[in-house]
Protein backbone atom coordinates (compact mmCIF):
# COMPACT_ATOMS: atom_id res chain seq x y z
CA UNK A 1 0.00 0.00 0.00
CA UNK A 2 1.56 3.26 -1.11
CA UNK A 3 1.82 5.98 1.41
CA UNK A 4 2.31 8.83 -1.30
CA UNK A 5 -1.33 8.14 -2.00
CA UNK A 6 -3.88 10.54 -0.75
CA UNK A 7 -7.52 8.94 0.53
CA UNK A 8 -10.42 10.53 0.76
CA UNK A 9 -13.30 7.79 2.53
CA UNK A 10 -16.70 8.41 2.16
CA UNK A 11 -19.20 5.93 3.77
CA UNK A 12 -23.06 6.42 5.00
CA UNK A 13 -25.82 3.86 4.56
CA UNK A 14 -27.24 3.37 0.89
CA UNK A 15 -28.63 5.73 -1.11
CA UNK A 16 -26.98 8.64 0.80
CA UNK A 17 -25.55 9.41 -3.06
CA UNK A 18 -21.64 7.78 -2.16
CA UNK A 19 -21.74 6.33 -5.69
CA UNK A 20 -22.33 8.81 -8.20
CA UNK A 21 -20.48 11.83 -5.65
CA UNK A 22 -17.48 9.64 -4.95
CA UNK A 23 -16.99 9.10 -8.99
CA UNK A 24 -17.85 12.71 -9.78
CA UNK A 25 -15.12 14.17 -6.35
CA UNK A 26 -12.41 11.44 -8.31
CA UNK A 27 -13.12 12.90 -12.10
CA UNK A 28 -12.29 16.54 -10.62
CA UNK A 29 -9.30 15.34 -8.63
CA UNK A 30 -7.84 12.75 -11.62
CA UNK A 31 -7.80 10.43 -8.40
CA UNK A 32 -8.45 6.83 -8.50
CA UNK A 33 -11.98 5.19 -7.10
CA UNK A 34 -12.74 2.67 -5.45
CA UNK A 35 -16.22 1.39 -5.26
CA UNK A 36 -16.00 -0.82 -2.81
CA UNK A 37 -19.59 -2.02 -2.42
CA UNK A 38 -19.52 -3.25 -5.71
CA UNK A 39 -17.02 -5.75 -4.61
CA UNK A 40 -19.41 -7.48 -2.07
CA UNK A 41 -22.66 -7.15 -4.46
CA UNK A 42 -20.12 -9.57 -6.49
CA UNK A 43 -19.01 -11.53 -3.91
CA UNK A 44 -22.98 -12.39 -3.31
CA UNK A 45 -23.39 -12.92 -7.63
CA UNK A 46 -20.49 -14.99 -7.99
CA UNK A 47 -22.20 -17.08 -4.89
CA UNK A 48 -25.24 -16.95 -6.48
CA UNK A 49 -23.90 -18.35 -10.00
CA UNK A 50 -21.65 -21.05 -8.24
CA UNK A 51 -24.33 -22.58 -6.21
CA UNK A 52 -23.08 -21.26 -3.11
CA UNK A 53 -25.20 -20.73 0.01
CA UNK A 54 -24.60 -17.22 1.40
CA UNK A 55 -24.55 -18.23 4.96
CA UNK A 56 -21.51 -20.52 4.34
CA UNK A 57 -19.00 -18.74 5.31
CA UNK A 58 -16.16 -20.59 4.48
CA UNK A 59 -17.12 -20.98 0.87
CA UNK A 60 -18.06 -17.21 0.44
CA UNK A 61 -14.38 -16.36 1.31
CA UNK A 62 -12.82 -18.61 -0.96
CA UNK A 63 -14.91 -16.87 -3.51
CA UNK A 64 -14.08 -13.63 -2.42
CA UNK A 65 -10.47 -14.02 -2.00
CA UNK A 66 -10.60 -15.63 -6.19
CA UNK A 67 -13.18 -13.25 -7.75
CA UNK A 68 -12.03 -12.72 -11.38
CA UNK A 69 -13.17 -9.04 -11.39
CA UNK A 70 -12.52 -6.69 -14.16
CA UNK A 71 -13.33 -2.40 -13.16
CA UNK A 72 -13.20 -0.76 -16.71
CA UNK A 73 -13.73 3.07 -16.46
CA UNK A 74 -15.53 4.58 -19.10
CA UNK A 75 -16.84 8.21 -19.89
CA UNK A 76 -19.40 8.61 -17.40
CA UNK A 77 -19.49 5.12 -15.57
CA UNK A 78 -17.74 2.56 -14.66
CA UNK A 79 -18.24 -1.25 -16.73
CA UNK A 80 -17.99 -3.99 -14.22
CA UNK A 81 -16.73 -7.83 -15.48
CA UNK A 82 -17.63 -10.65 -13.29
CA UNK A 83 -15.92 -14.09 -15.21
CA UNK A 84 -15.26 -11.94 -18.13
CA UNK A 85 -19.54 -10.78 -18.23
CA UNK A 86 -20.68 -7.52 -18.25
CA UNK A 87 -22.72 -7.66 -14.60
CA UNK A 88 -22.81 -3.12 -14.41
CA UNK A 89 -26.61 -3.46 -14.28
CA UNK A 90 -27.25 -6.80 -12.66
CA UNK A 91 -25.31 -5.94 -9.50
CA UNK A 92 -26.93 -2.84 -8.92
CA UNK A 93 -30.57 -3.99 -8.25
CA UNK A 94 -32.29 -4.19 -4.83
CA UNK A 95 -32.05 -8.23 -4.45
CA UNK A 96 -28.37 -7.68 -5.40
CA UNK A 97 -28.01 -4.61 -2.26
CA UNK A 98 -29.44 -6.83 0.15
CA UNK A 99 -27.62 -10.54 -0.91
CA UNK A 100 -24.19 -8.11 -0.88
CA UNK A 101 -25.59 -6.94 2.93
CA UNK A 102 -25.60 -10.19 4.15
CA UNK A 103 -22.28 -11.33 2.44
CA UNK A 104 -20.65 -7.82 3.78
CA UNK A 105 -21.99 -8.88 7.66
CA UNK A 106 -19.28 -11.92 7.69
CA UNK A 107 -16.07 -11.78 9.05
CA UNK A 108 -14.24 -14.03 6.79
CA UNK A 109 -15.61 -12.16 3.35
CA UNK A 110 -14.29 -9.25 5.26
CA UNK A 111 -11.01 -10.29 5.28
CA UNK A 112 -10.61 -11.91 2.47
CA UNK A 113 -11.77 -8.72 0.55
CA UNK A 114 -9.36 -6.01 2.53
CA UNK A 115 -6.49 -6.37 1.00
CA UNK A 116 -7.92 -6.21 -2.39
CA UNK A 117 -9.47 -2.93 -1.36
CA UNK A 118 -6.22 -1.69 -0.25
CA UNK A 119 -4.50 -2.13 -3.08
CA UNK A 120 -6.67 0.27 -4.83
CA UNK A 121 -4.81 3.20 -3.06
CA UNK A 122 -2.28 4.43 -5.68
CA UNK A 123 -1.02 7.66 -6.47
CA UNK A 124 -2.31 10.60 -7.00
CA UNK A 125 -5.08 9.70 -4.79
CA UNK A 126 -8.16 7.33 -3.78
CA UNK A 127 -11.29 7.94 -3.11
CA UNK A 128 -13.14 5.25 -1.43
CA UNK A 129 -16.98 4.63 -1.54
CA UNK A 130 -18.17 2.16 1.16
CA UNK A 131 -19.57 1.51 4.77
CA UNK A 132 -16.09 0.80 6.41
CA UNK A 133 -13.53 3.14 4.82
CA UNK A 134 -12.61 5.41 7.01
CA UNK A 135 -13.35 2.78 9.84
CA UNK A 136 -11.51 -0.26 8.86
CA UNK A 137 -10.24 0.06 5.66
CA UNK A 138 -8.77 3.19 5.20
CA UNK A 139 -8.03 4.43 9.25
CA UNK A 140 -5.31 6.75 8.50
CA UNK A 141 -6.99 8.65 5.50
CA UNK A 142 -6.99 12.66 5.17
CA UNK A 143 -10.45 12.89 4.52
CA UNK A 144 -13.06 10.80 6.43
CA UNK A 145 -16.74 11.73 5.25
CA UNK A 146 -20.15 10.14 6.21
CA UNK A 147 -23.18 11.08 3.96
CA UNK A 148 -26.38 10.26 4.72
CA UNK A 149 -29.76 10.90 4.48
CA UNK A 150 -33.29 10.44 5.47
CA UNK A 151 -34.49 6.50 4.93
CA UNK A 152 -37.66 8.54 3.03
CA UNK A 153 -35.42 10.89 1.02
CA UNK A 154 -32.85 8.08 0.03
CA UNK A 155 -36.16 5.61 -1.22
CA UNK A 156 -36.99 8.47 -2.89
CA UNK A 157 -34.14 9.02 -4.96
CA UNK A 158 -33.93 4.91 -5.85
CA UNK A 159 -37.86 4.89 -7.11
CA UNK A 160 -36.81 7.83 -9.69
CA UNK A 161 -33.76 6.02 -10.41
CA UNK A 162 -35.70 2.43 -11.49
CA UNK A 163 -37.90 4.48 -12.73
CA UNK A 164 -35.85 6.15 -15.17
CA UNK A 165 -34.03 2.87 -15.94
CA UNK A 166 -38.00 1.48 -17.06
CA UNK A 167 -38.18 -1.14 -13.53
CA UNK A 168 -41.01 -1.18 -11.61
CA UNK A 169 -41.16 -0.35 -7.97
CA UNK A 170 -42.87 0.39 -5.09
CA UNK A 171 -41.86 3.47 -2.93
CA UNK A 172 -42.81 1.81 0.13
CA UNK A 173 -41.40 -1.34 -0.43
CA UNK A 174 -38.20 -0.07 -1.31
CA UNK A 175 -38.18 2.03 1.88
CA UNK A 176 -38.91 -1.13 4.00
CA UNK A 177 -35.75 -2.58 2.33
CA UNK A 178 -33.68 0.64 3.13
CA UNK A 179 -34.63 0.58 6.80
CA UNK A 180 -34.09 -3.42 7.16
CA UNK A 181 -30.46 -2.99 5.64
CA UNK A 182 -29.93 0.14 7.67
CA UNK A 183 -30.48 -1.77 10.70
CA UNK A 184 -28.47 -5.10 9.72
CA UNK A 185 -25.45 -2.82 7.94
CA UNK A 186 -25.86 -0.70 11.80
CA UNK A 187 -26.14 -3.81 14.51
CA UNK A 188 -23.79 -6.14 12.47
CA UNK A 189 -21.00 -7.21 14.40
CA UNK A 190 -17.71 -6.83 12.26
CA UNK A 191 -17.57 -3.50 10.91
CA UNK A 192 -21.04 -2.13 11.55
CA UNK A 193 -22.00 0.78 9.94
CA UNK A 194 -20.75 3.95 11.54
CA UNK A 195 -18.94 7.32 11.02
CA UNK A 196 -15.35 6.98 12.15
CA UNK A 197 -14.48 9.17 14.92
CA UNK A 198 -12.24 11.91 13.08
CA UNK A 199 -15.46 11.92 10.07
CA UNK A 200 -17.34 15.04 8.61
CA UNK A 201 -21.16 13.62 8.60
CA UNK A 202 -23.11 15.70 5.87
CA UNK A 203 -26.71 15.43 5.45
CA UNK A 204 -27.49 15.32 1.66
CA UNK A 205 -31.18 15.63 2.47
CA UNK A 206 -31.62 18.61 1.09
CA UNK A 207 -28.24 18.71 -1.22
CA UNK A 208 -27.89 18.57 -4.96
CA UNK A 209 -25.01 16.50 -6.19
CA UNK A 210 -23.34 19.61 -7.46
CA UNK A 211 -23.75 21.19 -3.66
CA UNK A 212 -22.07 18.19 -1.89
CA UNK A 213 -19.24 17.49 -4.30
CA UNK A 214 -18.68 21.73 -4.40
CA UNK A 215 -18.39 20.93 -0.62
CA UNK A 216 -16.34 17.88 -0.36
CA UNK A 217 -13.76 19.60 -2.79
CA UNK A 218 -13.59 22.80 -0.58
CA UNK A 219 -12.88 20.48 2.65
CA UNK A 220 -10.23 18.42 0.87
CA UNK A 221 -8.94 22.30 -0.39
CA UNK A 222 -8.74 23.17 3.21
CA UNK A 223 -6.30 20.14 3.94
CA UNK A 224 -4.08 21.22 0.89
CA UNK A 225 -4.91 17.85 -1.21
CA UNK A 226 -6.83 19.78 -4.08
CA UNK A 227 -6.77 23.02 -5.86
CA UNK A 228 -8.75 25.98 -4.50
CA UNK A 229 -11.94 26.30 -6.67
Amino acid sequence: MSQAAKVLTLDGPGGAGKGTISRLVAERLGWHLLDSGALYRLTALAARRHGVALDDEPALERLAATLDVEFLAEADATRILLEGDDVSREIRTEQAGDAASRVASLNGVRQALLQRQRDFRTPPGLVADGRDMGTVVFPDAELKVFLTASAEERARRRYLQLQEAGVDASLSSLLKEIQARDARDMQRSVAPLKPADDAIELDTTSLSIPEVVERLTEWLAQRGLAPET
